[in-house]
């Protein structure tokens, strides 16, 4: 949502974070901002949800009520209305429908193919049908709401979804079935002129959600800034259309992960920076569905086949889909040697991306407010305190390593800066069994002045059996570190089969009394209950 509201990308501002609280520079202004300049009424109802702490965010009204009907006579508005009839806590216990109340039948839902055929994923699909009815109804009230107050035909509506659909792996993840979502505008004849074709048509141009605030600013008759990242596909500002569109994944609640990608028309890149991790990390809010629960025990039971166990095992380095021909994207290509020259053109074009908006992902989250005090993580990451193409050249390194690359990943363990120190312990804990050769310069970090170089290093030394040198590292984390290094320590603990030797350490932040509860409280609770307390 701060990419859509700022039409900067959220990973070149240290806002990707869920709900995170990352503070911006003045520079970076909300579309509201800018549409009440040339003198619209802006109003929200109702969510938010920009990962950031900001003074004005220039809605004349936003909350639950807000309403452009509450604006000066002959004013123009601005509106956003939220519809949240589809939102993920429809398939939670507190709202799901009953099976007896469904309207769709279970029985006739097509399901993808990485998804078992289990009656709980059946269900869960066929409700998701049944609140996706029942925001087209919805929708359709609001377009009448237009209609009766007399702006029908003064108004360009836009509709679009913020993510994929709500079951596992569909939003949260960097796939097609997480990041397409529909975009459908209408023009009312008065405004005809700005439409780039005729009405029930469609226009063969990637779009992405960093591209709403230029387009709307383009709309308007607003000039567009020199710093925003995304490009106008209407109005008189329209660019050539972009050749790919940039994806990025972070920290999703309590578990940190982090995946980047290009999509062009045909072709869906992605890298991950953490392929040690399984995509289907275990995460309190997503687990509520039923679908999620029974998935999960479909696997651990032996019932799904190899694509939809895929998702619970560590992910490869790279991916590379053939979209058009395989919607679903269960057929990774990257390997295939008919589509090298397409993979390799996709990971340059992404490191371009890399560079060119400054992504701050290549430092932990736990270290952002330690190395940016006194600036923004943006205004960090765009000057020369940091060596921006060797971190991203390190982690890239890291990401793909192989059994060749040690002398290189050992070497990284000695560099000054703390990031590459990490991406170095990274490419080490992927390594595994292969990395035994370097079990000497990682317990060298096990004191460092980063604690999430410890964690990484502490993780990679577990694994290579230095079990009790590891956990020591972890428990000085989880009782030393800030809330976002503790979540790390946490999460690596989770993958450790003697995590439970640190209970007391982890039952500490259970009982915290600091309010309100962080992600280190819940990545805490849910080890406590994996251990049995």
């Amino acid at each position: 949502k701060v990419t859509i509201i700022t039409g900067c990308y959220a990973s070149s501002m240290g806002t990707q974070q869920m709900r995170s609280k990352y503070p911006i520079p003045e520079l970076i202004k909300f579309l509201p901002e800018y549409l009440k300049e040339k003198g619209y009424y802006c109003t929200n109802c109702s969510k938010e949800d920009y990962n950031t702490v900001k003074k004005s965010k220039g809605w004349d009204e936003s909350s639950k009520t807000a309403t452009y009907r509450n604006r000066p006579e002959g004013v123009p508005f601005f509106h956003v209305q939220n519809f949240t009839v589809s939102h993920e806590s429809s398939l939670h216990p507190a709202k799901r429908i009953a099976v007896e109340n469904l309207i769709h039948d279970p029985a006739k839902v097509k399901l993808p193919p990485y998804h078992p055929d289990i009656p709980e994923m059946r269900i869960d699909w066929a409700r998701y049908y049944d609140v996706i009815t029942k925001l087209d109804t919805q929708i359709g009230q609001f377009l009448q709401q237009l209609e009766d107050d007399g702006l029908a035909e003064n108004t360009i509506v836009v509709y679009y979804g913020d993510h994929g659909g709500v079951i596992g792996r569909s939003k949260r993840y960097i796939y097609e079935s997480g990041t397409r979502v529909p975009l459908i505008i209408r023009f009312p004849d008065k405004y005809k002129h700005l439409s780039p074709s005729k009405a029930g048509s469609s226009e063969d141009r990637i779009v992405s959600f960093v591209d709403l605030l230029p387009t709307m600013l383009s709309l308007t008759g607003i000039e567009i800034p020199e710093y925003i990242q995304g490009n106008a596909f209407l109005g008189e500002q329209k660019t050539d259309d972009p050749e790919y569109v940039f994806l990025f994944r972070g920290r999703m609640d309590e578990r940190i992960d982090m995946v980047r990608a290009v999509r062009d028309k045909q072709y869906r890149y992605i890298r991950n920076y953490m392929p040690y991790r399984p995509a289907l990390q275990k995460l309190d809010y997503l687990w509520k569905a039923e679908s999620m629960m029974a998935w999960e025990k479909a696997w651990k039971d032996g019932k799904c086949n190899e694509v939809q166990s895929r998702f619970f095992l560590p992910k490869p380095s790279e991916e590379l889909y053939n979209v058009e021909e395989d919607p679903w994207e269960v057929n990774i290509f990257i390997d295939d040697p008919d589509y090298q020259k397409i993979k390799e053109q996709m990971s340059k074009s992404l490191d371009q991306y890399l560079i060119k908006y400054h992504d701050t992902g290549f430092i932990p989250e736990g270290k952002w407010s330690r190395r940016t005090e006194g600036t923004t993580i943006y205004e960090y990451f765009h000057s020369n305190q940091y060596q921006e193409p060797d971190v991203q050249a390190a982690a890239k390194l890291a990401a793909t390593a192989t059994s060749a690359d040690l002398t290189t990943l050992k070497n990284y363990l000695k560099n000054e800066d703390s990031a590459i120190r990490y991406w170095g312990a990274t490419g080490l804990l992927l390594l595994g069994e292969k990395a035994t050769g370097a079990i000497d310069v990682l317990q060298n970090l096990t004191d460092d002045d980063s604690y999430d170089v410890r964690t990484v290093a502490a993780e990679a030394l577990y694994h290579l059996g230095e079990k009790e040198i590891a956990l020591e590292v972890l428990k000085k984390v989880i009782t030393g570190g800030n809330q976002m290094e503790q979540v790390h320590a946490l999460n690596a603990l989770d993958y450790m089969d003697d995590g439970e030797k640190l209970k007391d350490a982890v039952a500490e932040i259970v009982a915290s009394s600091e309010r309100p509860r962080g992600y280190n409280w819940t990545a805490a609770k849910n080890l406590m209950l994996k251990w049995g307390y």
